[in-house]
């Protein structure tokens, strides 16, 4: 092809050079000539264009490997860019400065955040509710050198942490049997209701494995490797049916959950891949977990937050749906479009300033991109004002996004408007401001609603867990154990969200769930839910290590 255009492009140099009649050269030929090198000149636009998109692609799977994972821009990164605003000005008319002075007129009217002093590390005190064991340290001799006797004048105390492994210890339920020897009959005490029926864990083993498997990500057959440890030997095949029966035992209190997220205003809606096992082949496909969580304004302390996982095997939009049923709030998300169909069954859209932020800096990092760079400085100044803004009530955070973040989004919009115009389809850049400004009105929800947050970043931190996990469990052996995953998992996270032990929490449920009746469910639920005596679970591990 390359021979090709060459030959056609010395026909054409030879054609216009020819002199015809009066040594002028042929105008069809000069016209010809002409595009021919417009075209060599689109060409090699757009393979360089192609080229530098190639090259983004690679340092961006690079950084995702090699680099670090953050994305902040340090204070003088920062000064640069907003400096850059003002100073570039050399191929700009008087009207474009004034536009840029304008921008940095507005941008000063929002104060920057002070930039807290570095904290140094300081040891924190050990807990005090843990138990104490005394060693005491007294000098041999009683008599100093000089043949004076010692008197004791006071001590000196240091602390250090010690603990010894998983201790086991068996529950001997015994009960009194009584006869009665004219009805010729006994009787006893009946057992406590168990949530495995006649089965050997007792509630806390029972958490203890849950907890280890779904908190800690610890497979069972590590599980089975730490219990031998402490001289007990557990089958991952018992662990394994201990963890399916709790999953179902725990299914009510999961669609409990689920009725309390919907009945919030607003939602944060995510979803990650999972690898699950595929029956007869030996071989895994692709599943997901989709988490719903309430916001951080719910509540006070955290109490009420909850997070719901769901555990599907694809990645249709019928699946929030489904879950999202008779929810009529606004959904906050990233832009795939799975979500989309729910605006037509009421839900609002508020989409993730993060991930527009996200797309801007691998384009200023990984691109040197000056003007992406000054998009994400101008979005640090979004986060300044929500960083204020988070201990306030909804209105009063309504009122301070109107004054002081809606300017400063209205000059990215235009900022970005004005400098898509300069840039090529396929440029880094570009495809980062369209994607901005095609998302605009839900990437800016938040301004308009005290109860929206910016950004998505809830559910992504809520998705961090199972992230972490599946690089230790690697799949998902059925869908059944995939849902059942979904439940325990839900409601960890979500005693965790409120300030609980998962562990105690997970105890109590085992304890109380059999005898629940179902109208009091609601009880059991994280944000409700009560710990019982505390000074009763700190004085049992005193005395079992007395023991």
């Amino acid at each position: 092809m390359l021979q090709t255009a060459n030959t056609a492009q010395d026909a054409a140099r030879n054609d216009a050079m020819a002199p015809s009649d009066g040594a002028a050269p042929n105008s069809d030929a000069v016209r010809a000539m002409h595009q021919l090198i417009e075209q060599l000149q689109t060409e090699l636009k757009f393979k360089q264009t192609k080229i530098e998109a190639l090259n983004f692609e690679v340092a961006r799977l690079r950084r995702w490997r090699f680099d670090a994972s953050s994305e902040g821009l340090d204070a003088s990164a920062q000064a640069v860019l907003f400096d850059a605003i003002v100073a570039d000005t050399r191929v700009e008319d008087q009207a474009q400065l004034e536009e840029r002075q304008r921008l940095a007129a507005l941008l000063a009217a929002v104060p920057s955040t002070p930039k807290p002093a570095p904290r140094h590390p300081v040891r924190s005190a050990l807990p005090a509710a843990l138990p104490r064991i005394d060693h005491h340290h007294e000098v041999q001799q009683s008599h100093c050198s000089c043949g004076q006797p010692l008197k004791r004048v006071g001590e000196d105390v240091s602390e250090q942490l010690d603990c010894v492994p998983a201790q086991f210890f068996v529950l001997r339920h015994i009960r009194g049997k009584y006869a009665c020897a004219c009805c010729q009959t006994i009787q006893a005490a009946a057992l406590p209701a168990q949530i495995i029926d006649k089965g050997i864990p007792a509630p806390g083993l029972l958490a203890q494995v849950v907890i280890a498997k779904h908190d800690d990500h610890l497979p069972l057959y590590r599980q089975e490797e730490i219990y031998a440890r402490s001289g007990v030997h557990i089958p991952r095949s018992s662990m394994a049916q201990w963890v399916g029966i709790c999953g179902v035992r725990l299914a009510p209190l999961a669609e409990a959950l689920r009725q309390h997220v919907i009945s919030h205003r607003v939602v944060h809606a995510d979803e990650t891949p999972v690898s699950l096992l595929a029956p007869g082949r030996g071989k895994t496909k692709r599943a997901y977990m989709w988490v719903y969580r309430t916001t951080d304004y719910v509540g006070t302390h955290g109490k009420g937050r909850a997070v719901l996982f769901d555990f599907t095997p694809g990645r249709g939009g019928e699946h929030p749906r489904r879950v999202l049923q008779n929810f009529c709030g606004t959904l906050v998300t990233d832009d795939f479009s799975g979500y989309h169909a729910m605006a037509a069954h009421g839900v609002q859209a508020a989409l993730c300033m993060a991930h527009a932020r996200r797309k801007l800096f691998e384009a200023y990092k990984l691109n040197d991109s000056q003007i992406a760079g000054q998009a994400v400085a101008l979005i640090a100044r979004l986060y300044e004002v929500e960083r204020e803004a988070k201990g306030l009530d909804p209105p009063a955070r309504q009122l301070l996004r109107q004054q002081r973040s809606k300017p400063v989004a209205d000059a990215l919009h235009d900022w970005l408007t004005e400098q898509r115009l300069r840039l090529a389809k396929a440029d880094a850049t570009a495809k980062a401001i369209d994607y901005t400004l095609s998302n605009w009105r839900g990437l800016t929800r938040f301004l308009d609603d005290g109860e929206i947050p910016i950004d998505n970043n809830a559910a992504e931190n809520a998705v961090r867990p199972l992230v972490v996990g599946r690089k230790n469990w690697l799949f998902v052996g059925t869908q059944q154990a995939g849902e059942r995953a979904a439940v325990i998992m839900s409601l960890i996270e979500s005693a965790k969200l409120n300030g609980h032990d998962p562990w105690a929490y997970l105890k109590d449920l085992f304890e109380r769930l059999p005898t629940l009746k179902q109208h009091d469910i609601d009880q059991l639920l994280p944000h409700n839910w009560q710990p019982a005596d505390v000074t009763v679970q700190q004085a049992e591990p005193a005395e079992m290590l007395a023991a």
